[in-house]
C-alpha cells in the first residue's frame, strides 16, 4: 500500500475538515476546506483510499504546499 500526502495548493485558513482520520474516501472527495481571500477552497483527495492521520484542525493557518493529511491506498 502506498502513502500519499494531501497538500493544500493554497494558503489560508483552514476553516472545515470534511472527513475523519481512519475514513474510507474516494478520489475527489474533499478533506479539508481552506479559506482564502473570502473563498472557500476545497482540498480533494487525490486518489480513493483511508485517510491515515489529519494533520491540521480547524482555524489553522497552512501555507501552500503544506501537508494537511496521509492517504493510504
Amino acid at each position: 500500500m502506498a502513502e500519499i500526502k494531501i497538500t493544500t495548493e493554497v494558503a489560508g485558513r483552514v476553516c472545515a475538515i470534511a472527513t475523519s482520520a481512519d475514513a474510507s474516501i474516494n478520489n475527489g472527495d474533499d478533506v479539508v476546506l481552506v479559506e482564502a481571500m473570502k473563498m472557500e477552497i476545497p482540498v480533494p483527495a487525490p486518489a480513493a483510499g483511508k485517510i491515515t492521520s489529519i494533520l491540521v484542525s480547524v482555524d489553522d493557518i497552512v501555507a501552500e504546499g503544506q501537508t494537511i493529511a496521509i492517504l493510504q491506498t
